[in-house]
């Protein structure tokens, strides 16, 4: 523990609500035990640059409930070259730093793997990305959010869907991932989820939509993953229209909307716990790991051991859903 004295923290990759809350987290707590805390701007594209700078307990005042991120975020094509984290590591040392913090996703975890086994700098990760889609964690920072905004999005569109007879499609976020979808249509009632890790034919989808018209179904809501087996939101329905004509059909893409405001208490109190929990983790000898929760229990994954995992789907709530969509 007193070996580390100086911690830089920084986020990288797509920004997520709550972010804000777990640099807030790691900088006091890094200041509780009396260590020098060092903000990162633009992720790995500020340690390549050298903008970092000393944060102190208000550095972080009054930005818990703001989404985004103040120390800003960026993905570097530079670091993911031997060259780039070359420079990255002189920054380190020229800054005095002992140990890094990362908040991010996936691509963040890779390349602090990957300048860990280069240049071993103590690293831990902390799992920030809407999409929660990494394993080892039940819950990633900022899903909670984006889920519950695709929620209220999905409840407005319900009521013109219902004033017009229209067959909406949604596009939520997920290019992998089918978590947003899963959840936020599972809790805006839509007859039919749409996600890259389960397959619905076209001529599938067409028969849920039959079946429900025929039970005078005035209107119906198609929640697409963007990255869906089946095409994107604009292709499916365009397929779907050319064979089915029940409905009108229109189609909204929620995009970045997603990413974006205030974090619900859950992703702010889950971004604290993993603030504190990866600065205790580094000052306690853990080191190349990832934050994570599983069930109420905080855990600490090892980058080796999350290569051979993969997210889970939450098949229980695509079951229900399916059951409750007719």
């Amino acid at each position: 523990m007193n070996e580390i004295k100086r911690i830089g923290v920084f986020t990288s990759g797509g920004d997520a609500p709550g972010m804000n809350a777990a640099i807030r987290a790691v900088v006091r707590s890094c200041i509780y035990y009396g260590k020098q805390v060092y903000g990162i701007y633009q992720g790995y594209t500020g340690l390549i640059n050298g903008e970092i700078e000393e944060m102190g307990a208000r550095s972080v005042s009054h930005i818990i409930q703001r989404g985004g991120t103040i120390l800003k975020s960026a993905r570097s094509k530079e670091f993911r070259t031997v060259e780039g984290r070359q420079k990255a590591y002189e920054n380190i040392k020229k800054f005095n730093l002992d140990a890094l913090i990362a908040i991010g996703g996936d691509g963040t975890f890779a390349g602090l793997n990957v300048f860990y086994n280069e240049h071993k700098v103590p690293s831990i990760c902390i799992p920030g990305t809407i999409d929660n889609d990494l394993p080892g964690t039940d819950y990633t920072i900022g899903y909670d959010t984006a889920t519950n905004t695709a929620v209220e999005a999905i409840d407005k569109i319900r009521d013109t869907a219902l004033s017009h007879n229209r067959l909406f499609f949604i596009e939520v976020m997920g290019r992998d991932s089918g978590q947003i979808a899963i959840n936020s249509g599972l809790a805006g009632g839509a007859v039919a989820i749409l996600v890259p890790e389960e397959e619905t034919t076209i001529e599938e989808l067409i028969a849920k939509l039959e079946q429900t018209s025929k039970n005078d179904k005035k209107s119906s809501l198609v929640v697409v993953a963007e990255g869906g087996k089946s095409g994107n939101a604009m292709e499916i329905a365009q397929k779907v229209t050319e064979k089915f004509s029940y409905y009108e059909s229109k189609v909204t893409i929620l995009g970045h909307l997603q990413r974006g405001g205030v974090p619900t208490y859950f992703d702010r109190v889950l971004a604290s716990k993993f603030g504190v929990a990866a600065v205790e983790g580094i000052l306690n000898g853990k080191n190349n790991v990832m934050v994570g929760i599983r069930g109420r229990s905080l855990v600490y994954n090892s980058f080796d051991e999350m290569k051979e995992m993969w997210p889970e789907i939450d098949t229980e709530s695509l079951r229900i859903s399916k059951i409750l969509s007719i």
